[in-house]
């Protein structure tokens, strides 16, 4: 294995083993026992089928922001409105299943049909930033970030004004028959935790398995010699918007469809820049992406039962997570750094060397 490659690798588990370590010191301080508390968590997350099915449901919305923004940061271009992607995937699903369950059309082919517009509907949001961008010159991270409050004050208008459930601030629940189902009926995680997937494998099949993947990646490492190469740099730009866009308006959808079923206060906060960590700590890698997400779930899955239990703060796993993303940043800042690049090629010389 090349050593950049090892060392995309080994950042991020020395940032996991650091995070952890500083986690342990302060349970310490706390007067708990570090092994005991992490035993808990790890119960709390993967300890039973339940809390397994559990791990991999709160993962799911994780995996299609993470996605959302890997496939957009590989083309260069950044796209900080996965939130409001997420919110408008699942604004276009709730509306269409309530309407349509209005007229009595319910049932699985409705789902699928809210899967679809929310990917069509987070595709559109992506749109927005990606035409600006190529067109005007505007900063997509402004636009995008502004959007996901867009989005968010859009959705406040449709819960609690247009379709509001009486006197509570939400919507009416999703007809049943039009829910997204489980794959196991006594788990939580649905079929969007295998729709996730599937796209993360997609995702990297077309971005390292294809001509096009390939001048997507191209124009991320290096525009300007893309365009000398005759890449339609723009244009790719332009399309990894809304693919981005996309993923996350069809984990919005799957989210409504499976898990929350109505649209209410608070739903999708956090998600996008969520996804953005995800990527990060990923390495752009989808699968690693996928990967990330789940030990993250993990981490906030089993907080719960690691406080009740040890007596741990739940806001214990807050620090680690934040310290997981600091580091593996600080990492891949110190890797890239001139001094790490000629230490490598000086490595890499010596052992051809010898």
């Amino acid at each position: 294995m090349k050593i950049r490659n090892l060392s995309g690798l080994i950042v991020p588990l020395l940032s996991i083993l650091l995070a952890f370590v500083i986690g342990a010191v302060i349970m310490a301080a706390l007067g708990a026992n570090p092994a005991e508390a992490f035993q808990y968590l790890i119960k709390g997350s993967f300890g039973t089928i339940n809390a397994f099915g559990n791990t991999l449901n709160k993962a799911t919305p994780l995996i299609f922001t993470g996605l959302c923004a890997c496939f957009a940061y590989k083309c260069g271009v950044f796209n900080l409105g996965g939130e409001g992607q997420f919110i408008m995937g699942s604004i276009v699903a709730c509306v269409t299943a309530l309407v349509l369950g209005e007229k009595g059309i319910e049932g699985p082919l409705v789902c699928v049909l809210c899967l679809v517009l929310g990917a069509i509907a987070g595709g559109i949001w992506g749109f927005i930033p990606g035409i600006l961008k190529i067109t005007r010159g505007q900063n997509e991270m402004i636009i995008s970030i502004m959007l996901n409050y867009v989005a968010t004050l859009f959705m406040g208008v449709i819960y609690t004004n247009w379709m509001r459930d009486a006197s509570v601030p939400q919507t009416l629940p999703v007809p049943n028959p039009s829910k997204l189902a489980r794959i196991f009926p006594r788990l939580r995680f649905t079929w969007g935790f295998a729709i996730a997937v599937a796209v993360g494998v997609l995702m990297w099949v077309f971005l390292f398995k294809t001509g096009a993947g390939f001048k997507i990646r191209a124009v991320g490492y290096n525009m300007t010699a893309s365009r000398f190469n005759g890449y339609p740099v723009l244009k790719l730009m332009f399309i990894s918007f809304i693919v981005s866009g996309a993923v996350a308006g069809l984990g919005g959808a799957a989210e409504l469809m499976g898990t929350q079923f109505r649209l209410i206060n608070g739903f999708g906060a956090g998600y996008g820049f969520d996804g953005v960590a995800m990527a990060l700590i990923g390495q752009l890698n989808p699968i690693a992406t996928i990967l990330v997400a789940i030990f993250f779930a993990a981490l906030r899955v089993g907080s719960t039962t690691m406080q009740a239990a040890s007596g741990v703060p739940t806001s214990v796993s807050d620090i680690i997570q934040a310290l997981v993303i600091i580091f593996t940043v600080a990492g891949m800042a110190l890797v890239k750094l001139p001094s790490f690049e000629a230490f490598r090629l000086r490595l890499t010389s010596g052992k051809k060397g010898t």
